[in-house]
């Protein structure tokens, strides 16, 4: 902790640096696989899965629109 609280700056660019390419890292990845998640949502349930798919659908709209009604 001393060292970080002695070279503030040059730690704080360090961490940038660091949130910037995890950033780089997560797009590429989605960007890579943003097929493949659409087809596997697209893919019917399972049998004997539909109704914990009908409860993850609901709560993924409940989630949206708490989203959507705080961020106004």
């Amino acid at each position: 902790m001393d060292y970080i609280v002695a070279h503030r700056a040059e730690a704080e660019a360090d961490y940038q640096d660091v949130l910037q390419e995890a950033q780089a890292n997560r797009q590429y990845w989605e960007n890579r696989n943003r097929e493949r998640f659409r087809q596997i949502a697209a893919l019917p349930p399972k049998p004997g899965q539909e109704a914990l798919h009908d409860k993850l659908r609901a709560w993924k709209e409940r989630i949206g629109t708490n989203v959507a009604a705080s961020s106004k």
